[in-house]
């Protein structure tokens, strides 16, 4: 795995063998990031199931101001740290260990991120949930970008609304703002 622009290009990310870890395929993060391209200088950036840590890393390298991650696993947050020191982001970046759903309220208020990009195991049963709780950091005009299994479809809470998806293979890229809000380009 490996950064794919910006100034960390061609950097090789650390993964972490044996573990139940996804992470998300250069083809798709390369999908993710054209779509928020002119969404990512100076974005605050909350990378939910961070895994590996390299959907927050190449928002950094893109120009995002700060990312904070939220990790539940001990060894995948071990590795983010190891990841974000190779890129040399010191300061640009937060590790958030814990419950998703249970951590993001404590993260920050209402408006608090730009981008929420989330990258949950394929079979997690309270994405609602997950959704909600982004949904109420989010920035007047922020997108939250849930990656999923192409065959579910999320149950999306009343505080956002999907405004586009993107299919890659197996996988999808769902799009959303908070409700009634005009969005921008997307």
């Amino acid at each position: 795995m490996r950064i794919i622009a910006g100034h960390f290009k061609g950097r090789r990310l650390k993964t972490l063998k044996g573990m139940a870890l996804r992470p998300t395929s250069d083809k798709l993060r390369e999908t993710l990031f054209n779509v928020l391209a002119p969404r990512i200088e100076g974005a605050r950036v909350l990378d939910g199931f961070a895994g590996t840590g390299a959907i927050g890393l190449e928002a950094l390298s893109r120009g995002a101001a700060h990312v904070t991650f939220v990790e539940r696993n001990l060894g995948a947050a071990t590795l983010i740290e190891e990841n974000a020191a190779m890129c040399t982001v010191a300061g640009r970046y937060t590790i958030a260990r814990g419950d998703f759903v249970t951590l993001v309220p404590h993260l920050g208020r209402d408006g608090a991120f730009d981008l929420v990009l989330l990258d949950p195991p394929y079979d997690i049963a309270n994405v609602r949930d997950v959704l909600d709780a982004a949904g109420r950091v989010l920035a007047e005009g922020g997108l939250v970008v849930l990656e999923r299994a192409a065959r579910h479809e999320p149950e999306v809470p009343p505080t956002l609304q999907r405004v586009r998806d993107l299919r890659s293979g197996d996988s999808a890229l769902s799009v959303f703002t908070r409700r009634n809000e005009n969005p921008r380009a997307h």
